[in-house]
């Protein structure tokens, strides 16, 4: 498999969940500059001109925990995810999906606004009304965590590498508002081996 990335970017979780498996990928660091992923070439790859994109044979996906399903699906041998049908699955789907959907939402907001609205044409009620709903998910993120060690069945798994890029936005974006009782959660993440290769490739 051979994944086109960019640092700081869903990639992330894509070659985390290989590295937790074993399982060897290639990572192709592209230019993220908006005049690279405007070229014709990479949107015939990429349509929105995102990354990350994963190409496996002739299959390309360009959807990040898309792709972490399809791995573990294909590769996964039962690893990483409680057994479907399970309480425990759901319990683990809404986590995993969480983390994107609704968690990562208003940080990604952020980040929009500021290439929009650059420098003194921030409007700062936006950015707060952003960051008071990103906080408010890592909040309840960190309440689930009271005296557990993981998200699901107190088992790492792919909900945790999922959850793990989005608490890294939060510290990025508002680290002033960082619950800290969310801070051992991500402490034990970032100590992961596989997590410390996905970010040094």
């Amino acid at each position: 498999m051979k994944i086109y990335h960019a640092p700081g970017t869903r990639g992330i979780r894509v070659i985390w969940l290989c590295e937790e498996l074993g399982i060897p990928i290639e990572v192709e660091n592209i230019d993220f500059s908006m005049q690279a992923r405007a070229r014709p070439e990479w949107r015939e790859i990429s349509p929105l001109g995102k990354v990350p994109v994963l190409v496996d044979e002739d299959m390309t996906m360009f959807e990040s925990v898309a792709m972490m399903d399809y791995i573990l699906a294909k590769y996964g041998n039962g690893k990483f995810q409680p057994e479907p049908g399970t309480q425990a699955h759901a319990e683990y789907l809404q986590w995993h999906w969480f983390a994107e959907a609704t968690f990562s939402r208003p940080l990604g907001e952020i980040v929009n606004h500021g290439r929009e609205f650059p420098g003194d044409k921030r409007i700062d009620a936006v950015v707060t009304e952003m960051a008071t709903r990103a906080v408010a998910a890592g909040q309840l993120v960190a309440d689930h965590m009271q005296d557990r060690s993981y998200l699901v069945n107190d088992t790492f798994s792919a909900a945790d590498i999922s959850m793990g890029y989005t608490i890294g936005l939060l510290d990025t974006f508002v680290p002033n508002a960082f619950p800290e009782t969310l801070k051992p959660y991500w402490e034990r993440l970032l100590q992961r081996p596989a997590y410390q290769h996905a970010r040094a490739a």
